[in-house]
């Protein structure tokens, strides 16, 4: 599991990578009205800092990714975004333990709880939440250039098996 859980993240920081590379710093850092404004510079940053977030909760005990740290940096400048996930990849695989992850139901409540979790359940969560990101990384890059990503870019696991499967 260990091998594959690795794998599959490693697979997607280098596609992430790729794409930011493959990207103008205007092209980066441009809003997309289809995406509420957002920037491909955002949804990157935002990526990273969950994997970041994860990192310091691994060494606290506690994970925080509502109260983690933005760094406007990761959304303006891509040799920021790339280097940033070229670290990560290199820490991001330690051994399970027991974490706590503080939530918040509701944005209308102060009110904060701590769920209990481990570091795998967290990779797991991260995995699914930067393809998520990158399905909208994906919809951001096709409207701004001509950059052509890898066909399962932005795609989770069980939708590329499920198209293999019709495929057959």
């Amino acid at each position: 599991m260990i091998n594959q859980l690795e794998h599959s993240i490693r697979h997607l920081l280098t596609q992430l990578e790729n794409a930011v590379s493959e990207l103008s710093d205007q092209q980066f850092c441009t809003p997309i009205p289809l995406l509420g404004n957002s920037t491909i510079g955002q949804h990157i940053r935002h990526i990273l800092e969950f994997y970041v977030e994860l990192n310091n909760g691994y060494k606290s005990g506690l994970i925080d990714y509502n109260g983690r740290k933005r760094d406007h940096n990761l959304q303006t400048c891509r040799k920021s975004a790339v280097h940033k996930i070229q670290e990560i990849g290199n820490i991001i695989m330690l051994e399970n333990k027991e974490l706590n992850v503080t939530v918040e139901f509701d944005s209308n409540d102060e009110i904060k709880q701590e769920l209990p979790s481990n570091y795998f359940r967290e990779l797991m969560y991260n995995i699914e939440h930067t393809v998520h990101h990158m399905a909208l990384i994906r919809v951001g890059i096709s409207l701004c250039s001509g950059i052509s990503l890898p066909e399962d870019f932005g795609l989770a696991a069980s939708t590329i098996k499920y198209k293999k499967a019709c495929a057959q």
